[in-house]
């Protein structure tokens, strides 16, 4: 049975023009002049080609061109309105100024990135500044301590800052003072927030897995899913169980649909019960990218069967897909919506030929059960690979696993959730048993996440994603591309033993060919092809063992690390992301092996570049671990070689391992970049008054105040890191690294920094000026727990949160590792 593609280029020019426009506003009149102009000529075109009745198949073409051009405007349209909408708000943030937004609450809160509060989105529709008030249309993430309900109308006074191009905020800002709730949510609305609430109360009891697992199956809140199963999750492939999309759609509407069938209820009463709970639904588990595609598509298969037509599932799609974008554009850059029409595309296309290809084999049920996840992760890899450089290799088979548990958590934790607020005791004995189901989920992500090579590094960015597409689309042709055997024994054994025949056959004759001299043609290109074969093979091996060596990241470490602050107890190990499997690595930690054994769990096989900041033993003397087994590019090191003998064998060190070595001056910078992962490194000290200063420093061999301070500009898949570390300088050497920067060496520090290694493990001397120039989000205290310094002190913590800085301490966190998912930073300790 063929498969209506009709819409499919109609959705893909629909989500290019939005994904484009949404980057940049900029040409948004022309694309909508030319489009408009060319859907005029190319309908005027059709017209007379469907009159004249002479070439339906310049019609049918000339009708396709002028639907995709049709879709292409209407985004585009849909583009300029909202952009107009976000601009107010967009040039306030761009000026930083302090504003009050009025608005409606759009997102549940979740934990802000650093610090106690927690962030929440507004659907802001005025906004008040410099005495005057202007209607909008903008989201702002709203960071701080307060949360209003979800639904709720509110006035807040807010702090903003820029958001990242092309994110679906408009702004990001810092709440100031209390927020007003002015109008309460509607009823449903509130309604369905008091049983989120009474969800989280019966589940309160239950075991740190079912109290993270039970909610986020059944509505999708996922704020108390521990971070090391959460990270589990997403190794395997399993994060969908807990983004609620089509699949609890399918879960509860089916029985929605089987319940009305039972009682024999007529079509229309049967739709209109599907399309009130889905309805209700919606608003149970929130309005993220993946349910609004759910939902859209099943109003726009209900509307099919209400009209009497058959049920298509690309055209539905393909609807839902222009219409989710002309209403909201920047979806179409929201990794959610994207993963959800992936997976559902891949479901649709792929499932059935593999489930023919499978059923002679494994029977139906089992081949149903296998093609599922493997057309899901065929069709979710390249955009997976976005974001995150590896891939899962054990996703088909955790996925396969968790599939008998999968539906009776879902049903069992929305019963839960519906008889929570009146029947609490009903509540937690269905969460309890939801319990159960949710325990098989997380010991497979467990298990699974566990196994050697279960995330194996790739290529990021667009690259790896266009590879990975490549390499997906090769094994599907090859698979599919052959008609469906006949099945377990029979076309393994007659099939084999007539193709070894065959082949044997076939090889003696060529042989005698080529010994007389009378090769074919054929015979030529199977001799090339099984060269090929060979050469493959021997390349497959030779890239397993170099996969094996890099490892990618270990368990626990997310699969995309930016920023790790090793923790190598009293001392610094500093590791900013280049490439797949590299890194440039700033000091390596004490004597001993901690620095190497953080490199091995990061996956890092190259350092780009060794930067050791000087040279004292708890920043040099785990050197010889770091640099085992790994490719060491270049070294930059401190132009004061003190103390001495720790100076010597670090540098002796570094010349048996063959790694070219220098002292840079400031000012100098550079570029490593591999993978989709960029890393701008510049120096910024030490001055020669920063040395010298040193000298007359604590530190009486001067090597704290001749730490090269280094900026390392972070720009990966998931957005950009500025980090700034500051070695162990000391309050006069701070204090000239200012007068460096105030000088002009950086001007873009001016702006401030995300992140500050800061000097010394945290000790008293600090540079209060210096700190209100980098005005970190975070500051990374590399320190031993329980050291004899009284490191870090209570003063150098309270300067830095006096300029906003969320401090994370390796004695606290262990070793801390910073990603950037969605253009907000986030943190994960492990």
């Amino acid at each position: 049975m063929s498969t209506d593609l009709r819409l499919a280029p109609a959705a893909l020019a629909a989500w290019a023009t939005a994904w484009t426009l949404t980057g940049s506003v900029a040409h948004v009149r022309g694309v909508v002049l030319l489009g408009a102009g060319a859907v005029l000529v190319l309908a005027v075109i059709a017209l007379a080609a469907a009159r004249s009745g002479r070439r339906p198949a310049l019609s049918g073409a000339l009708g396709q061109s002028v639907l995709v051009l049709g879709c292409v405007v209407v985004v585009a349209l849909a583009a300029h309105v909202h952009a107009a909408g976000r601009a107010p708000v967009e040039q306030l943030a761009a000026d930083r100024a302090v504003t009050v937004l009025s608005g409606r609450v759009a997102s549940e809160p979740r934990p802000a990135v650093f610090g106690d509060g927690a962030r929440w989105v507004l659907a802001a529709d005025s906004v008040t500044a410099r005495a005057a008030t202007s209607p909008v249309r903008a989201r702002v993430e709203v960071t701080g301590q307060h949360t209003p309900p979800y639904g709720a109308r509110v006035v807040v006074a807010v702090g903003l800052a820029p958001a990242e191009p092309g994110d679906a905020v408009a702004a990001r800002g810092t709440g100031r003072g209390e927020v007003e709730v002015v109008r309460d949510a509607p009823g449903l609305v509130a309604a369905t927030t008091t049983m989120r609430t009474a969800l989280l109360d019966v589940t309160d009891s239950l075991s740190p897995q079912a109290r993270g697992l039970v909610p986020g199956v059944a509505v999708g809140d996922t704020s108390r899913l521990p971070s090391g199963l959460s990270e589990d999750f997403r190794t395997t492939g399993l994060t969908h169980l807990t983004a609620v999309s089509g699949g609890h759609f399918a879960v509860v509407l089916a029985l929605v649909t089987a319940a009305a069938g039972a009682v024999r209820l007529p079509r229309t009463a049967r739709v209109a019960l599907v399309a009130a709970v889905a309805v209700g639904f919606v608003l149970l588990v929130r309005p993220e990218p993946s349910v609004q595609r759910a939902a859209t598509m099943c109003a726009v298969t209900l509307l099919g069967i209400v009209l009497g037509r058959p049920a298509a599932s690309v055209p539905a799609l393909a609807t839902c897909v222009v219409l989710l974008l002309t209403g909201d554009p920047w979806m179409s850059r929201s990794y959610g919506f994207a993963l959800s029409c992936a997976a559902t595309a891949g479901l649709v296309l792929l499932s059935p030929p593999l489930v023919r290809r499978l059923a002679p084999w494994l029977g139906r049920p089992a081949a149903f059960a296998l093609a599922v996840p493997v057309a899901a992760q065929a069709a979710c890899g390249p955009v997976l690979v976005l974001l995150a450089p590896a891939v899962p290799t054990t996703s088909v088979l955790a996925n396969l696993l968790v599939t008998p548990a999968v539906a009776p958590a879902t049903l069992l934790g929305l019963g839960a959730t519906l008889t929570a607020p009146v029947l609490p005791e009903l509540a937690h004995a269905l969460a309890w048993a939801a319990g159960g189901a949710t325990w098989w989920i997380a010991a497979v992500a467990r298990w699974c996440a566990g196994l050697p090579g279960a995330l194996l590094p790739w290529p990021g960015g667009v690259p790896g994603a266009l590879v990975m597409l490549v390499a997906t689309a090769a094994v599907l042709v090859l698979v599919l591309r052959r008609p469906p055997g006949q099945g377990w024994p029979v076309a393994w054994v007659e099939g084999g033993r007539r193709r070894w025949r065959a082949a044997g056959a076939y090889r003696r004759a060529a042989l005698a060919r080529y010994r007389a001299g009378l090769a074919t043609r054929r015979d030529r290109h199977v001799a090339g092809a099984a060269a090929a074969v060979v050469v493959l093979v021997v390349a497959g091996a030779g890239a397993g063992v170099a996969l094996r060596g890099a490892g990618g990241p270990a368990g626990g470490v997310p699969a995309d690390w930016q920023v790790v602050a090793c923790d190598v107890g009293q001392g610094d190990a500093l590791v900013v992301r280049t490439g797949p499997a590299s890194a440039v690595v700033v000091d390596v930690g004490p004597d001993g092996d901690d620095a190497g054994r953080c490199l091995d769990r990061l996956g890092v096989a190259r350092v780009d570049l060794l930067v050791l900041s000087h040279f004292h033993a708890d920043h040099v003397g785990g050197l010889p671990a770091a640099l085992h087994g790994r490719d060491v590019r270049a070294a930059l090191v401190s132009p004061l070689a003190q103390p001495a003998g720790q100076a010597r064998r670090a540098l002796d060190t570094l010349a048996r391992a063959q790694v070219p070595v220098r002292a840079p001056e400031p000012g100098e910078r550079g570029t490593l970049a591999d993978g989709g992962h960029e890393v701008l490194w510049h120096v910024l000290g030490p001055s020669t008054s920063g040395a010298a200063a040193g000298r007359r420093s604590a530190e009486g061999d001067g090597a704290n105040d001749a730490s090269l301070s280094v900026r390392l500009r972070s720009t990966s898949p998931g957005g950009v890191l500025d980090v700034v570390t500051l070695g162990d300088l000391e309050e006069p050497g701070q204090e000239a690294l200012l007068a460096a920067l105030r000088g002009g060496i950086d001007p873009e520090v001016a702006d401030g920094v995300d992140v500050v290694k800061m000097a010394h493990h945290g000790s008293a001397a600090q540079s209060r000026g210096l700190a209100r120039l980098l005005r970190p989000a975070v500051v990374l205290v590399s320190v031993g727990a329980g050291n004899s310094y009284g490191h870090p002190t209570d003063r150098a913590l309270g300067l830095y949160a006096d300029v906003g800085a969320t401090a994370v301490r390796t004695d606290e966190c262990g070793t801390a590792v910073l990603v950037v998912r969605g253009g907000a930073p986030a943190l994960a300790c492990t």
